[in-house]
């Protein structure tokens, strides 16, 4: 009787380790590929920030020398330079100062808060 009663309750743990082990290894895995997504998706977020404002910096550049003036605003490169971005991820503060110098521009990335870049 006490033999019977010791097999099942070895049994009862080999089941529940064969349980907790495989869902251990699950979770794990899943919380990997979480957390490489995320690193992912920081880094190509960076990268569109840094190649918009890249953009951006040239289009103001390609401006001044063929007309002589800074823009008068990103609409202006907008519809002049064919400057397009995703606005509904990026949004863009363009403050010119005057005609003769360099405006003042900030990208803030919509999704993760204020990143500022000049």
């Amino acid at each position: 009787m006490e033999d019977l009663t010791l097999k099942k309750q070895q049994n009862l743990i080999l089941s529940l380790i064969g349980f907790i082990i495989p869902t251990l290894v699950i979770i794990f895995i899943v919380v990997f590929f979480y957390v490489g997504v995320s690193q992912i998706s920081k880094s190509t977020a960076k990268k569109q920030e840094a190649s918009l404002y890249t953009a951006i910096e040239r289009d103001i550049v390609q401006c001044y020398s063929i007309e002589g003036i800074y823009p008068p605003s990103l609409e202006y490169l907008e519809e002049h330079y064919a400057l397009v971005y995703d606005k509904s991820l990026f949004y863009v503060d363009y403050r010119p100062v005057a005609s003769n110098i360099y405006p003042d521009v900030t990208i803030l990335h919509v999704s993760r808060g204020a990143s500022f870049i000049k």
